[in-house]
């Protein structure tokens, strides 16, 4: 566990800690608010983060989302609570860990780039590796191999007021990622982007860290952009983190009724993917057997069609029940010859939207099947409308 964050707690104004005992005893924020004057940026937060994970916070202006971040590195002192990274409480830390951990554990990356309007492009980049103490020569080195990471090799010697919104940002996070940390913050990063600069920079990001793999806590107030970017999501209100979960957890299982509101106008074919529709099935046979137990089987479960495959469960194609009757009429002892080999198939990553056209023009089911072809389970129609419109509407 690389990041674990327990009981925490934010309150601005006069006598925060009498204020956690108002919300343990179930108080809210805007309750909280009138009787104490107090406000509550964190109410009780509690989630892990593991190495590597892509995670992302998102709610609405006034959630306690770029509080919470703020919290993490100490930028805005927790009331009370644990922060462990690695194990160690950054709350019982001293000033000169504090200042290790900021320097070479964590980076930001702000929503208004923060760039140093007298310094080119490459020294700005240095400007952590520089407080660090690092040799010119490494620390350039270093900026440059940062800056060809997020597409702006040959920028290295402009000025920032040279290049566009969206290169600037990529200046920022190329600053962040230069000290090598091994935990990214990132508050609202892309925020302030056009929209089209916007999604290229997601799309830039899934590619930086399917690279480096990167412990990286992301805020956000836009769903689309969470739903795209995450590993898993914590949405927040009032202070109080709602749900954690995947996309797909949070759009077919919504904790609260705020949670349902919010992702109901989400595109759900965009996030939804085919193994988390796909039914896991024994509906299937093995190359060893005949016509006869190929028909039976289909038969017992009221099917046209069966899968088939090798003892090792790989896909061998897909036998019909008519094909099974006439070869079992015929005598015929094994199923090779009426195996249809060309059938549809796909990963258990593929989205709904993806799957429509496939659907549309076949009559059985999709195979699910990993990257050795191994059968993982099967899609009917009738499951990925499920999948479109929320299975509890389709009970």
């Amino acid at each position: 566990m690389k990041i674990e964050i327990k009981n925490l707690y934010k309150i601005f104004g006069k006598s925060p800690k009498k204020v956690i005992s108002l919300l343990q005893e179930g108080m809210n924020k805007e309750d909280i608010l009138k009787k104490t004057g107090n406000s509550v940026g964190v109410n009780n937060a509690n989630f892990q983060v593991n190495e590597g994970e892509f995670f992302v916070i998102m709610g609405l202006s006034g959630s306690g989302k770029s509080t919470l971040l703020r919290c993490l590195n100490r930028l805005i002192e927790p009331t009370s609570g644990e922060i462990l990274i690695d194990g160690q409480d950054v709350l019982k830390c001293n000033e000169e860990e504090l200042r290790e951990i900021r320097r070479k554990k964590m980076a930001m990356v702000f929503q208004n780039f923060g760039l140093l309007p007298h310094r080119t492009v490459c020294k700005n980049v240095e400007f952590g590796l520089e407080i660090q103490g690092i040799d010119e020569k490494i620390r350039t080195e270093k900026a440059y191999k940062a800056l060809e990471l997020v597409g702006l090799k040959g920028y290295e010697e402009k000025m920032p007021h040279e290049l566009s919104g969206g290169m600037q940002q990529r200046v920022g996070l190329a600053r962040g990622l230069a000290t090598e940390p091994e935990i990214l913050l990132m508050d609202e990063a892309f925020s302030a982007l056009d929209p089209l600069i916007r999604k290229d920079m997601q799309q830039e990001m899934i590619e930086i860290q399917s690279k480096m793999k990167k412990t990286i806590i992301f805020i956000t107030h836009d769903l689309d952009e969470a739903l795209r970017l995450g590993d898993r999501i914590a949405i927040m209100k009032d202070g109080v983190i709602e749900q954690i979960g995947t996309s797909e957890d949070i759009l077919a299982n919504p904790a609260s009724e705020y949670v349902r509101k919010f992702t109901q106008d989400v595109d759900r074919t965009k996030v939804m993917t085919a193994g988390s529709i796909m039914q896991r099935t024994n509906v299937i046979i093995s190359t060893k057997d005949g016509p006869k137990a190929a028909a039976r089987a289909m038969e017992e479960q009221g099917i046209s069609s069966i899968y088939v495959t090798d003892k090792d469960r790989i896909l061998q194609g897909i036998v019909k029940i008519d094909d099974a009757i006439e070869s079992y009429k015929k005598g015929e002892k094994d199923i090779s010859d009426i195996i249809i080999k060309e059938v549809a198939v796909t990963s258990p990553e593929t989205s709904i939207a993806e799957l429509l056209p496939i659907a549309k023009d076949i009559s059985y089911p999709i195979a699910v099947v990993d990257k050795e072809n191994k059968m993982l389970g099967i899609i009917k129609r009738s499951t990925i409308i499920a999948g479109i419109i929320g299975e509890e509407e389709c009970r």
